[in-house]
């Protein structure tokens, strides 16, 4: 499975390999008790909310973190 920026940012969590990388990029995010309003969200979606902006997440970092997931999840 290939993920993408159209992929959920759900399915990547839900992942267990993928959701350790995004972790070591995102320290909690995983726990963080507001997930539940994005994880039906694409990451395009994610990237295009003014938060991202605000937290310093841009399309090049997960692009560069979606390639690393792409790598360890076949």
């Amino acid at each position: 499975m290939q993920f993408t920026l159209e992929t959920q940012f759900g399915t990547l969590l839900d992942h267990p390999q993928a959701k350790a990388i995004i972790e070591k990029y995102l320290p909690g995010v995983s726990t963080n008790p507001m997930i539940g309003l994005v994880k039906g969200m694409t990451l395009k979606a994610l990237l295009a909310t003014p938060q991202a902006a605000q937290f310093g997440i841009t399309k090049e970092k997960v692009e560069a973190v979606l390639a690393e997931i792409n790598k360890v999840v076949k």
